[in-house]
């Protein structure tokens, strides 16, 4: 009988030597906490890598641990506590976490081990956080034993190896994407699965409350919580509860067709009684925007040798004498329960007076009509919002929706060069690859979910210009710091979500914002409205920026025409590289679109005669602003007197 791991009583860790009583040199570690900030943000940084590097190593032992009890008799074992239950058991009592906990981490270092080794390298070599690795793990359980399941792997491994940062969402979604476009008729299958098991509940809790819930299609799913979140935002600013609090009133208000109010118990409150239906009924007005294009409306093509490289892309009837056949357009779909009517874009943006933002009222009512999707406003100002959301949406044909895009992903090239046996055998299958869909909020759909929304009668289908090469127009004809309603939803449809590293708040819940301020005074000095001065941002992060000392900046990328690169500087100079993800990676066509100048662009202003020089210093706010932009000029000087082209790693942290 062994004792190893015994330790002695109050011993703060069992087996080995304590972690803390190693040689933090050795280790790498600093041997002190007393550093500045940056040297705490640089430990923050080297610690989420080691972390990541530990995590590696404890699912290589897990997954040796399977090899050697429960590999060989896994196809036959019927016992009801057989080896896998048993090797769990195991790893349960070395940890002290229960059962199930055990079994979930077993699970993963197989999965790692057998079905994604390229991502079990990658969060060896820290770029991804192990937090991102069940999400990876739990959304390709469904292609174990597929002949693509090399090529899936391949393709979420180099996405994560791009440089720049990393969110749950974007993670989400990119293995949606991979698992999506390669594997359309199995997905269309678990689809109707999926909606014939649709179902509604109630469930017991403690203290006299209950939960009730529903399974539904994503797309019902977003009308009732954009109703819920529009009814109980009918509030004023002292109302005592919290918002999910609120929410949960205003689904009884709903239901049981109750008035709703505010309880601030003000004699002066405007919202001491709201009419749930009628806000309900309103509701019906706001869209959900779904980004695609043509090619995955025309459904699955062949892939070709190279496993899933773009196939020329067939329009549909309706486009076909107006677009040409060898470019991809991708649309925009948006549904809502009632007919559109009332303001155009234009109008329903003008009304907006925020200093530095467009908010996703303008897309809202730019948007389409259709039966069930829903998306609106921002939640800031949402009482404001629904009067102008409410007959906002226009049906203007000039009203542009969405950006060219092909159906393929990222490295696919690198997927073949990698696994050319996988490519030769996914080819003699006549493999279909499927193009995808982007539900702003939800994430990645199938291209069959994409086909079925498309199909209803209700669904307005708009491309974001006519397919030439056209320039778009970049801001509104009276008010060049506003973006026109192109160039308002391209920019959505690009970032998807709040760009700021780790957010994931879509990008048509915020606002969009002017990465180098806009000078109201003299355009001509910066911060012009185009496609690459304009960026996503959520609410928090827009203020942060705006009024903190933290500097993004934006750029065209040299190596690839059409996309950006984008950095956030904190405070002590420390800079980080922005989403690695983006809507370029979901429909790569987007960069094909182009946006015209500004009106004014590069136009000096000329000086009145007889002008005299200010005799004051600018305003403190204008001085912050400039100081940003010089800012931004010396870091771009200095990367590119080095070559560098984003930072170097060692100046950005892991991306997570």
């Amino acid at each position: 009988m062994s004792d190893r791991g015994v330790g002695a009583v109050n011993s703060a860790q069992v087996g080995g030597v304590a972690w803390a009583a190693r040689d933090h040199a050795a280790l790498g570690l600093p041997v002190s906490f007393d550093l500045p900030v940056g040297g705490h943000l640089d430990a923050l940084a080297d610690l989420a890598a080691g972390a990541a590097y530990l995590e590696w190593r404890r699912y290589r032992h897990v997954a040796a641990l399977h090899t050697d009890l429960v590999l060989a008799e896994e196809d036959r074992d019927e016992r009801a506590v057989d080896a896998f239950a048993q090797c769990a058991a195991r790893i349960a009592t070395a940890l002290s976490v229960s059962q199930y906990v055990a079994e979930r981490i077993l699970d993963n270092a197989v999965a790692l081990r057998d079905r994604l080794p390229r991502v079990f390298e990658c969060l060896r070599d820290g770029v991804v956080s192990p937090a991102h690795i069940r999400t990876i793990v739990s959304r390709t359980e469904l292609i174990h034993g597929r002949s693509y399941q090399g090529l899936v792997d391949a393709d979420i491994a180099a996405a994560l190896r791009k440089p720049g940062s990393w969110s749950t969402g974007r993670v989400r979604d990119v293995c949606d994407q991979m698992v999506y476009r390669r594997d359309p008729d199995a997905v269309r299958e678990r689809r109707e699965d999926a909606l014939k098991g649709r179902c509604f509940f109630t469930e017991a809790g403690l203290d006299g409350m209950a939960t009730v819930g529903a399974t539904m299609s994503a797309e019902r799913a977003a009308i009732v919580a954009r109703v819920v979140e529009r009814l109980a935002a009918q509030v004023c600013r002292h109302d005592s509860r919290t918002k999910t609090a609120r929410a949960s009133d205003a689904l009884f208000a709903l239901v049981k067709h109750a008035p709703f109010g505010c309880d601030c118990a003000r004699p002066d409150c405007t919202f001491t009684v709201v009419d749930a239906d009628e806000v309900a009924a309103n509701a019906a007005r706001i869209v959900i925007h779904v980004v695609t294009d043509t090619t995955t409306l025309t459904g699955p093509a062949p892939a070709t040798t190279t496993a899933g490289a773009n196939t020329p892309a067939a329009t549909t009837a309706a486009e076909a004498a107006t677009e040409p056949t060898a470019q991809a357009q991708t649309r925009v779909t948006g549904t809502t329960a009632a007919p559109a009517d009332g303001v155009s874009v234009e109008d329903a943006a003008a009304e907006k007076t925020a200093a530095d933002e467009v908010t996703s009222d303008a897309v809202a009512a730019d948007a389409v009509a259709a039966d069930e999707v829903a998306l609106a406003e921002t939640t800031a100002e949402a009482a404001e919002a629904d009067a102008v959301a409410a007959q906002a949406v226009s049906t203007d044909d000039n009203v542009a929706e969405e950006a060219a895009a092909a159906v393929d992903d990222v490295a696919v090239d690198e997927a073949a060069a990698v696994d050319e046996i996988a490519v030769e055998a996914v080819a003699e299958e006549s493999e279909l690859v499927d193009g995808v869909g982007y539900i702003a909020g939800l994430g990645i759909v199938s291209g069959a979910h994409v086909r079925d929304l498309a199909a209803d009668p209700a669904t307005l289908i708009r491309p974001l210009g006519d397919g030439t090469d056209t320039p778009l127009p970049a801001t509104q004809p009276a008010d060049p710091y506003r973006p026109s309603a192109a160039l308002n939803t391209y920019i959505r449809a690009r970032d998807q979500y709040c760009t700021w590293p780790g957010c994931t708040t879509p990008a048509w819940d915020g606002d969009l914002d002017h990465i180098t301020e806009y000078d109201h005074h003299h355009p001509e000095r910066g911060g012009q409205t185009t496609a690459c001065g304009l960026g996503a941002k959520c609410r928090f992060h827009h203020l942060l920026k705006t009024f903190g000392d933290f500097v993004d900046d934006q750029y065209p990328d040299p190596d690839h025409p059409g996309r950006i690169i984008r950095t956030f500087t904190i405070p002590e100079g420390r800079t980080v590289l922005g989403p690695a993800y983006t809507g370029f990676d979901t429909h790569p066509g987007l960069d094909m679109i182009v946006f015209g100048d500004p009106p004014g662009a590069g136009k000096k202003k000329p000086s009145t005669p007889g002008e005299s020089e200010p005799t004051r210093p600018a305003p403190r706010t204008e001085q912050k602003h400039a100081r940003r932009r010089q800012e931004r000029h010396r870091n771009r000087l200095r990367n590119n007197l080095k070559g560098i082209r984003p930072p170097e790693p060692d100046d950005a942290p892991p991306p997570f």
